[in-house]
C-alpha cells in the first residue's frame, strides 16, 4: 500500500539533492555527473538492482539497446551516463521533457526531412564533446520479452555523424520478470508507472555491454541495425524477432 508513495518520495528527495549540485557544477563550467547519479538513484528507488556485465565505453560511443520499459532509460543512464536520442515531442512533455533536457537529450524529429542535417550535426557535436549517446532502435517497447526488428530509419540521420565513433550493443535482460515489467498494449504511461512502482520486492536486471564495433565496416545503416540486433538477441538467449 505504501510502496508507491514511498518510492515517489525517494525520487523527489533525490532530485532535491542532485538538482542544486548539478547547477553548481554547470555554473563552474564543469561536466556534471549529477543527472547520471539522479537517474541511477531513481532506478534504485523504483526497485532496480542492476548488474553490469562487460565494459561500456565512456566516450565517442553510440549505445544501441533493446527496449522493454521506461526503466531501460534509468538502467542505461545509470551504467553509462549516456545522453539519449529521443523523439522531438518528448521535449514538450510536462516534467519529463525538463528532466530529459538536464541530461542533454538529443531530439530527433522523424517527420522533418529538412532537419536531418541539423540532427546529425547535433549528434556529431555531442560525440565530439566526448558524450556517450544511447538509442533504442526498436523505437517502441511493444515487443515485450521479444526483441522487435531494429529500425534502420532511426539511424538515418545518425549514420553520417558516426565518424571516429564506435557502436556498442547493450542487452537489457530482466530474466523471468520481463513479462511483469514490459510496457505493452494499451496500458497508459501513468498506469504502467504506478504498477511498476507498486510492485513488491526488487527488480533484478542485467545489462550486458557487448564488443564495440566500427559502424562503417557494415557499409550502411541497415547492415548495422541487423548486426546489432543479432548480437543483442544472442546475448538475451536467442529470442527471435517478430515482423512489423
Amino acid at each position: 500500500m505504501f510502496r508507491l508513495p514511498l518510492r515517489i518520495l525517494a525520487m523527489v528527495l533525490g532530485l532535491l539533492v542532485c538538482l542544486p549540485l548539478h547547477y553548481g557544477w554547470k555554473a563552474a563550467g564543469r561536466a556534471s555527473p549529477w543527472p547520471r547519479r539522479f537517474l541511477w538513484w531513481t532506478g534504485f528507488a523504483a526497485g532496480l538492482r542492476v548488474r553490469v556485465e562487460g565494459r561500456p565505453l565512456r566516450s565517442h560511443v553510440l549505445f544501441l539497446a533493446n527496449h522493454v520499459s521506461w526503466l531501460d532509460i534509468l538502467i542505461v543512464a545509470g551504467a553509462t551516463g549516456a545522453a539519449f536520442i529521443s523523439k522531438a515531442e518528448v521535449r514538450r512533455w510536462p516534467l519529463v521533457g525538463w528532466l530529459a533536457g538536464l541530461n542533454d537529450t538529443i531530439y530527433v524529429d522523424r517527420a522533418a526531412r529538412g532537419g536531418v542535417r541539423g540532427q546529425a550535426d547535433a549528434l556529431r557535436d555531442a560525440l565530439a564533446a566526448g558524450r556517450a549517446v544511447a538509442l533504442f532502435p526498436e523505437g517502441t517497447t511493444e515487443g515485450g520479452h521479444v526483441t522487435l526488428p531494429f529500425r534502420p530509419s532511426l539511424l538515418a540521420s545518425l549514420f553520417p555523424a558516426l565518424d571516429r565513433v564506435q557502436v556498442q550493443p547493450a542487452a537489457i535482460d530482466f530474466g523471468a520478470a520481463v513479462h511483469d515489467i514490459a510496457w505493452v498494449g494499451d496500458e497508459g504511461a501513468l498506469a504502467n508507472a504506478g504498477r511498476i512502482l507498486s510492485r513488491k520486492g526488487t527488480i533484478p536486471v542485467t545489462i550486458r555491454f557487448l564488443a564495440p564495433v566500427d559502424p562503417h565496416i557494415f557499409g550502411d545503416r541497415k547492415a548495422l541495425a541487423r548486426q546489432a540486433q543479432a548480437e543483442i538477441e544472442e546475448a538475451l538467449g536467442g529470442a527471435a524477432p517478430q515482423p512489423r
